[in-house]
Order: C-alpha cells, then sequence, then structure tokens
C-alpha cells in the first residue's frame, strides 16, 4: 500500500511563509515525477510545481519566484517552499507522485489527503 502524506498547512498572514512537507511510504520499487497541486473553494484543482527525479522543476506561472520546489530522493520526500503568500493561494494543497509500486507492472499517480493553506489577514 503506497501512501503519500502532507503537513506543514496552516493559517498565515499575507507576505508571510510555509513549508509543505510530503513524504511517500510503502511498497515503493520507484519514484518518477513529485509535485503539488491545489484547489481553491469552487475552483479546478491546478498545477503548483512539479520536480522530475534528476531535480528538474516546473512552476505555475502564479507562483514563479515566490514557491521552490524540492525533493530528496533517498527520503522520498517532496518540499514546496512558499514565500511572499497572498490570499489567492489561499487552497487545499495536495502532493502528487507518479510512482512504480512494487508488486504493479507500470507506473501509477499517487495522491496525497491535501493539507490546507488559509493566506489572510
Amino acid at each position: 500500500q503506497v501512501q503519500l502524506v502532507e503537513s506543514g498547512g496552516g493559517l498565515v498572514q499575507p507576505g508571510g511563509s510555509l513549508r509543505l512537507s510530503c513524504i511517500a511510504s510503502g511498497s515503493i520499487f520507484s519514484i518518477y515525477s513529485m509535485g503539488w497541486f491545489r484547489q481553491a473553494p469552487g475552483k479546478q484543482r491546478e498545477l503548483v510545481a512539479t520536480i522530475t527525479r534528476d531535480g528538474s522543476t516546473n512552476y505555475a506561472d502564479s507562483v514563479k519566484g515566490r514557491f521552490t520546489i524540492s525533493r530528496d530522493n533517498a527520503k522520498k520526500t517532496v518540499w514546496l517552499q512558499m514565500n511572499s503568500l497572498k490570499p489567492e493561494d489561499t487552497a487545499d494543497y495536495f502532493c502528487n507522485s507518479n510512482l512504480w509500486a512494487r508488486g504493479t507492472s507500470s507506473v501509477a499517480t499517487f495522491w496525497g489527503q491535501g493539507t490546507q493553506v488559509t493566506v489572510s489577514a
């Protein structure tokens, strides 16, 4: 059973910072990409940032220059450092990974349960 568990969400004032963490656990053969998506109330889930196994990154235009994604392959962990937070960053943030679980024949996409981020004065 593969699990992605996020942590680090919370309430922060505009201009503040938060660091989200996501740890993958379970019977995993290999992890390929990892990333963060978010979903605000009444809106569709959107990509925030992704990172490949070799460290190549991709960011949504709305977070470029403010958010930084990083990962530790040995720890099966991905982080999202969020700086200069804005009220429009308020959303549930979901960890995502494309990985190959042991006992399966192909790469599949897994999701965490989400962590809430609220940016408000």
